[in-house]
């Protein structure tokens, strides 16, 4: 099933395999796209469809150095190239919206403001990637620090950021994009609105569960009436506790924010399921729990080999599957899968930041 042909609405998958977002911070200057960045993204159009690594929708959204944006005209013209080189290569791909919150550093904001959050609460060992010495992308020279002090944002604040995803929605359909996801995982700022223990809010927004849900619901629907909302997907992280956000009832949480998503009928919800050493499997009843009250399309990802991609599709449980590391050094992943040839493996010094090593060098089979 893992090769077949999918119908994402009305979009025509080549296969069922996802290159998922991964930031690989090799923006250039003004966080614009570049021509290397074209040249990686279409080495991997024949995934059934790319997202695209993380993209702030504003410069407060950002939270790690050299990471594109997609709010400004010159962001736009340098996205164009590159959706324009994956349609060009036969690729699906849609850009993934992230406004990380909390998780940034007084340096990457305006002004050298504070980050902020549902909640003014700083998670000890979060840590985010600065050009500590001014030295660019290029240099690939950045360090990992203890993320900024945020504050919370006020009920008045909100509708301002809920606005930016709209027009970043709106930004990347002008770019060439065939469609959006919102990230709503990884302890980035729709995640610290839904869990528990990262809102400790006590207005409309925080408290009770449907409040918590309300920021995730207002963007949704706000990006949904942008573009459509057959051209909207949303990435949650259901029951991982990833950047410090953790929920009290996580299965109960994600199992309402599904019913809501179902309501407003987006294109589809992608799972990042936990994907490190000895990381706890994502429950059976769960998967079958969320396929009953989602009804668009759902993708997972997380360490998937080809063969528990397959037993993912066959029993229903998922439409699509993401394999992320491997695509980064195996361009033609759907071709080695497909012929079990073995893999690259990749070159972890080279994720972030720097040129081509690492970035569009790897081999074809």
């Amino acid at each position: 099933m893992l090769f077949e042909n999918y119908a994402l609405n009305n979009l025509r998958l080549q296969n069922r395999i996802v290159m998922p977002p991964m930031t690989r911070s090799r923006a250039g200057e003004g966080d614009v796209a570049t021509e290397m960045m074209a040249e990686y993204y279409a080495q991997r159009a024949s995934a059934g469809l790319i997202i695209s690594e993380g993209t702030q929708i504003s410069r407060q959204g950002q939270g790690y150095a050299w990471t594109p944006g997609m709010y400004s005209d010159a962001q736009i013209a340098g996205w164009k190239k590159v959706t324009d080189a994956v349609h060009k290569a036969g690729g699906k791909i849609f850009a993934q919206l992230w406004h990380v919150g909390r998780v940034s550093h007084t340096v990457l904001q305006p002004e050298g403001a504070a980050p902020v959050s549902s909640s003014a609460i700083q998670v000890d060992g979060v840590k985010v990637f600065v050009d500590v010495e001014g030295r660019g992308p290029q240099s690939g020279v950045g360090a990992m620090v203890q993320h900024s002090m945020p504050r919370a944002l006020t009920v008045e604040e909100i509708p301002a950021i809920v606005n930016d995803y709209a027009q970043a929605a709106r930004n990347a359909i002008e770019a060439g994009f065939d469609g959006i996801e919102l990230h709503g995982a990884n302890g980035y700022l729709i995640n610290q609105f839904i869990d528990s223990q990262a809102n400790l809010r006590d207005d409309e927004y925080g408290g009770a569960l449907q409040n918590r849900l309300r920021f995730m619901k207002e963007v949704v629907e706000a990006v949904s009436a942008a573009i459509g909302k057959e051209r909207v997907g949303i990435r949650l992280a259901p029951l991982t506790t990833l950047m410090g956000s953790k929920d009290d009832t996580p299965e109960a949480t994600y199992l309402a924010a599904a019913c809501v998503l179902n309501e407003i009928g987006i294109a589809y919800i992608h799972i990042a399921e936990a994907d490190w050493e000895d990381a706890p499997v994502m429950p059976a009843a769960f998967k079958e729990a969320l396929r009953i009250i989602f009804h668009g399309a759902l993708i997972y990802s997380g360490k998937y080999t080809r063969a528990r991609a397959e037993e993912a599709l066959a029993n229903g449980w998922a439409d699509l599957i993401g394999f992320g590391r491997p695509f980064i050094a195996n361009p033609d992943l759907p071709h080695r899968l497909a012929n079990d040839i073995p893999l690259n493996a990749p070159i972890a010094g080279q994720f972030f930041g720097g040129g081509k090593e690492g970035y569009v060098d790897y081999p074809t089979a």
